[in-house]
C-alpha cells in the first residue's frame, strides 16, 4: 500500500480536528491521502467540501457506494452512532479508527472487535491521551504504580450531550490508569450529579484494582477552569502528569535515607520548621529526595494517534491502542454509571 486514501465519517468538533490532520500530514508528503467525508448536517457539509475540495456524503453507505477505493477512516460521529457506523465501514474492508468511547454498550463494543477480527481489519479506539507525549515519556519508566488521583475538568460547552461526563471526559483518564495499574477491577464506588445538562455532568469515583492498587478519579464538564492531571505513587517515588502542558515532574526517594529521617523523626530528633531540635548530623526530611523532570518531546496528541493508526494501516501491526482495551475503559465506565446510580437511589437524589 503507497498511499492510504483515507475518509472522515462526522466533521463536528472532533472530526474538524481529524479532517485538518489529515491534510496536514498529506502536504507535509505523508503517504496518505483524504479523499472524503460523511456528513449529514447540509451546512458542515457545504464547509467541508469547500474547505478540502472533497466529496462530502450524506451517510456512510452512499461513501461506500462510490468507488473511491477507501481504505481506513476516522469515525467522529456522536457516541449514539459509534457501532452503526464502524460496523459498515469494517465490514466493508475498511480499517477503522473510532473516537473514544468504543460504543454505547459492551454488546457493541464485541459485535465491532467480532468484525475487525473476521475481516483482518484495523479496529482502534481514539483514546488520544495514549498518544500524550507527557504519557509516552512516562510509561516505559514505570515500577509499580499503587495509587491514582486523576482530575479532568473543563468548563461547559453545548458538545457530547449524548453521553454522561464519565463516557465523555472520565474514559480518557480510566484507560490511562487501567493500562498503568495493569491489574483487575475488584470494587467501584461512584457518586455523581446532573448539573445542567440532563446527564451527569460531575462525577467522583473510587476503583480498587486486585492488585492493591487505588485510583480516585474526578471528572467535571461544568467547572470554572480547565484541569487535565494525573499523579500517582510508586514504592519511593511521586509522579505528577500534566495533559495540558505536557509535563512531567517525578520524585523519588533513596530508601536508606528515608528510613534515616523517619528513625530521626521517631526519636523526636527532627523538628520546628524545617531545622532540627538536636543532632545537627541528622538528615534533613528532604534528604534523599531527587526532583527530576524526564525529557517531554512535546507533539499534538491526535498527530501522533493518526500517525500511530497509519502506521498499523501499512504494516498490518496491532494498534498502541487496541479495541480489546478500548472494551476494558467502556466496561470500567459502564460500571462506574452503574454505581452512580445505586448511590442515586441510596441518597434519594433520583426523586422528583
Amino acid at each position: 500500500m503507497s498511499v492510504v486514501r483515507v475518509a472522515v465519517c462526522g466533521t463536528g468538533s472532533f472530526g474538524r480536528n481529524h479532517l485538518r490532520v489529515y491534510r496536514e500530514l498529506e502536504i507535509a508528503g505523508s503517504p496518505v491521502a483524504l479523499v472524503a467525508a460523511v456528513e449529514p448536517h447540509p451546512g458542515r457539509a457545504a464547509e467541508t467540501a469547500q474547505k478540502y475540495a472533497i466529496p462530502v456524503f450524506g451517510a456512510a453507505a452512499e461513501l461506500l457506494a462510490t468507488d473511491l477505493a477507501i481504505d481506513a477512516a476516522s469515525v467522529a460521529v456522536p457516541t449514539v452512532h459509534h457501532h452503526a457506523v464502524a460496523l459498515e465501514l469494517l465490514e466493508a474492508g475498511i480499517d477503522v479508527l473510532v473516537e473514544k468511547p468504543i460504543a454505547s454498550s459492551l454488546a457493541e463494543a464485541d459485535e465491532l472487535i467480532a468484525a475487525a477480527e473476521r475481516g483482518a481489519r484495523i479496529l482502534q479506539p481514539g483514546h488520544l491521551e495514549r498518544f500524550n507525549p507527557a504519557v509516552l515519556a512516562i510509561e516505559p519508566r514505570l515500577r509499580r504504580p499503587m495509587f491514582f488521583e486523576a482530575h479532568r475538568l473543563s468548563i461547559f460547552t453545548p458538545r457530547a450531550l449524548d453521553v454522561d461526563v464519565v463516557l465523555d471526559l472520565m474514559i480518557h483518564d480510566l484507560d490511562i490508569v487501567l493500562r498503568f495499574a495493569n491489574s483487575p477491577v475488584r470494587e467501584v464506588r461512584a457518586v455523581g450529579l446532573p448539573i445542567l445538562s440532563a446527564k451527569v455532568d460531575i462525577s467522583n469515583v473510587r476503583v480498587e484494582f486486585e492488585s492493591g492498587c487505588v485510583a480516585n478519579f474526578t471528572a467535571s464538564r461544568v467547572s470554572t477552569e480547565r484541569v487535565r492531571k494525573l499523579r500517582f505513587f510508586e514504592p519511593a517515588r511521586y509522579v505528577s502528569v500534566d495533559y495540558a502542558r505536557q509535563d512531567l515532574l517525578v520524585i523519588e526517594v533513596d530508601p536508606a535515607v528515608a528510613a534515616k529521617v523517619m528513625a530521626a523523626l521517631a526519636a523526636g530528633v527532627v523538628g520546628g520548621a524545617g531545622g532540627f531540635a538536636a543532632a545537627e548530623a541528622e538528615p534533613h526530611p528532604t534528604a534523599g529526595m531527587s526532583f527530576l523532570k524526564p525529557e517531554v518531546t512535546p507533539g499534538e496528541p491526535l498527530r501522533l494517534e493518526l500517525e500511530s493508526f497509519l502506521e498499523s494501516v501499512r504494516t498490518r501491526k496491532e494498534p498502541h491502542v487496541t479495541a480489546r482495551q478500548g472494551r476494558a475503559a467502556l466496561e470500567l465506565a459502564l460500571e462506574i454509571q452503574k454505581s452512580t446510580e445505586a448511590h442515586a437511589r441510596r441518597a434519594g437524589l433520583n426523586k422528583g
